[in-house]
């Protein structure tokens, strides 16, 4: 068994955990007993926050529509084809046309990040987050 120190992928508390694994698998969670955020516990969702890497309904790559149907993409062309047609949208309808959503899935670092792109590259001042939903 491997113990891996990591930061809970579920809020932005910054609870800390060690994944467990055996081989080349995921199989539980420790919560971290040195962390002050959490000292040592963790919530059902940090719990579980390992169930999801080995499911098969896991998207493991990016997926574009063609011709109606979702198709395997390489991440450049997935997010060329996003960043044009947020451009296009932009350009014929103005900034305040776009909107962007954030999660709580990622760090604060990570969501300031995405604040800044969307305000300094598209212009718009219309971003959310899903926790406040």
């Amino acid at each position: 068994m491997t113990r891996t120190r990591t930061v809970c992928p579920f809020c932005g508390c910054g609870c800390s955990f060690y994944l467990v694994s055996e081989g080349d698998r995921v199989t539980g969670v420790e919560p971290s007993p040195q962390n002050p955020v959490n000292r040592g516990m963790l919530c059902v969702k940090g719990w579980n926050a390992y169930e999801f890497i080995h499911s098969p309904d896991r998207l493991t790559v990016p997926l574009v529509r063609r011709q109606g149907a979702l198709v395997e993409s390489t991440w450049d062309e997935a997010l060329s084809i996003v960043s044009t047609r947020l451009n296009d949208i932009r350009a014929r309808s103005g900034s305040r046309a776009l909107a962007f959503l954030s999660s709580a899935k990622v760090t604060n670092e990570e969501n300031y990040l995405f604040m800044k792109m969307a305000r300094a590259a598209f212009g718009t001042n219309n971003v959310d987050h899903c926790a406040r939903l």
